[in-house]
């Protein structure tokens, strides 16, 4: 009698453990294969590894890391549907061959993933803006040079450009122009590189200098460096921009804002029809520059790669990413970390 309760119960549970696989693998089946883009810059990276560990732990997704750039993904995206998710896209650049496609039912839009734009402009040190909250404009920071000292001659204040070589570098000398910077006893300081203009800032904060010139967000020097982006004068002229702004022989340039960027997830329309709950998932998750700059921070401070980075960001902000699933999805992502 206990023999046969023993193999009865041992039947049950088995008969339990293969129910379990199968509804795994359905569930499995019923996500699919996702291939998703990393593309090469570090908020992207780790949000495309942020994406695959949700994906595959919580969703059940066959979720898998390939690699990308912004155009190559684009166009193999819209021609030959695949890979199958793009996390981060900068669609400004290009926003109406985007717009195209998504017409031609080619590609579709998913989250708008960085919330609030990636932020490109003037930025000062928070302690500057402390001690000096008159400065909230770009024109503000231009009447106090001596706020500003140059490195090779402090008498003048110094606007630190965008890397040689980089598109923004012509749009930094049209501003300079546009707002008067030499008469108004500014110089233009080129920093040669990356390297170079990050070095600035990290100089500036060691001394407690003041700082002056171009950078965006997110990065990890914002997350770092605590920085203000200084509020531009008049709105953003979208064909004085065109004409101007960012054409390197522009003889009288005017003021001027910076294009909005605004930074959305691009999914192929087979996983809009195939992937169920997986892409509800794509259209809404989200986070803004405050998160990924301190993000950014750790993995370059830590020299992490993007997946460690994910995994640092699922172990520590559970604040942020358990608004963007299910409950029941949630606790089968903590349970895999």
């Amino acid at each position: 009698m206990n023999r046969l309760i023993t193999t009865t119960a041992v039947a049950a549970a088995l008969f339990g453990l293969t129910a379990a696989a199968q509804a795994q693998d359905a569930g499995s089946q019923e996500c699919g294969r996702i291939r998703i883009a990393s593309m090469n810059w570090a908020s992207a990276e780790v949000m495309a590894a942020i994406d695959q560990f949700i994906l595959k732990n919580g969703y059940g997704c066959d979720a898998e890391i390939v690699s990308g750039d912004t155009m190559p993904t684009f166009t193999s995206m819209t021609e030959k549907g695949e890979p199958d998710v793009a996390p981060e896209v900068f669609v400004n650049q290009f926003r109406e061959q985007v717009d195209q496609a998504v017409a031609d039912k080619r590609i579709e839009y998913g989250a708008k993933v960085l919330r609030d734009g990636s932020e490109e402009g003037f930025w000062i040190p928070q302690y500057i803006a402390d001690a000096h909250p008159d400065i909230v404009k770009l024109s503000d920071a231009f009447e106090h040079p001596e706020l500003f000292p140059a490195p090779e001659d402090p008498s003048k204040g110094a606007v630190y450009n965008c890397p040689s070589g980089w598109g923004c570098q012509i749009m930094v000398g049209n501003f300079f122009k546009a707002y008067d910077g030499e008469d108004k006893g500014f110089t233009l300081v080129d920093t040669g590189s990356a390297a170079g203009l990050d070095g600035s800032i990290a100089k500036a904060y060691e001394s407690k200098t003041g700082w002056l010139g171009y950078y965006w967000s997110p990065t990890a020097i914002i997350g770092r460096y605590p920085m203000k982006k200084l509020q531009f004068d008049v709105a953003f002229d979208a064909a004085e921009w065109k004409s101007c702004t960012t054409q390197p022989d522009c003889a009288d340039p005017k003021r001027n804002a910076w294009t909005p960027a605004e930074v959305y997830t691009l999914i192929t329309p087979r996983l809009e029809k195939e992937s169920g709950p997986a892409v509800e998932y794509l259209k809404t998750r989200s986070w803004g520059n405050d998160v990924v700059n301190k993000v950014l921070a750790w993995k370059d401070e830590n020299q992490a790669t993007g997946e460690d980075t994910a995994l640092h960001f699922l172990e520590t902000r559970d604040d942020v990413w358990t608004d963007w699933v299910p409950a029941e999805v949630a606790d089968k992502v903590k349970a895999a970390l």
